[in-house]
């Protein structure tokens, strides 16, 4: 037991596996969102953007805190970081709007597989904008 909770914190020094694990979370809001929403029969572009925008606000919380570990202490701290997120993230959503309309509209896909293959580009997307991007003042506030 001693073993695999050695483990375990290793895996969790790791940006790159808990950016894996919370990306997991993140992609699991955006599709079971998209999923109810479909499910009441919401307008198939209105559940799709709408399921983004609350991976996103869900995203920011668990990045900013766990993934990259900012140290912003304040409300106002998070201002540029967020700016910043939400940038990055509104780039991603283009590409995962077109991508999912175009592999349900246009190659005639199942609507959960197009957002479920979709995930895997925007979730390397988002990595790299947010570590390289994002989330930079923990960072420097870290190195005073």
């Amino acid at each position: 037991m001693k073993k695999l909770k050695e483990l375990i914190l290793k895996l969790y020094d790791s940006s790159v596996v808990r950016y894996v694990f919370f990306g997991g979370c993140t992609t699991m809001v955006n599709l079971i969102s998209f999923y109810v929403l479909r499910k009441v029969h919401v307008e198939f572009t209105v559940a799709n953007v709408t399921s983004i925008i609350l991976a996103i606000l869900f995203a920011y919380v668990v990045n900013s805190k766990y993934v990259f570990q900012d140290k912003c202490e304040t409300l106002r701290d998070h201002i540029q970081p967020f700016c910043k997120f939400v940038s990055a993230r509104l780039i991603s959503m283009v590409v995962e709007v077109g991508g999912v309309w175009l592999l349900v509209k246009v190659l005639h896909m199942d609507e959960m597989l197009g957002k479920f293959l979709t995930q895997f580009v925007v979730l390397a997307m988002n990595y790299v904008f947010s570590k390289f991007f994002v989330f930079t003042t923990g960072k420097s506030k870290q190195k005073k």
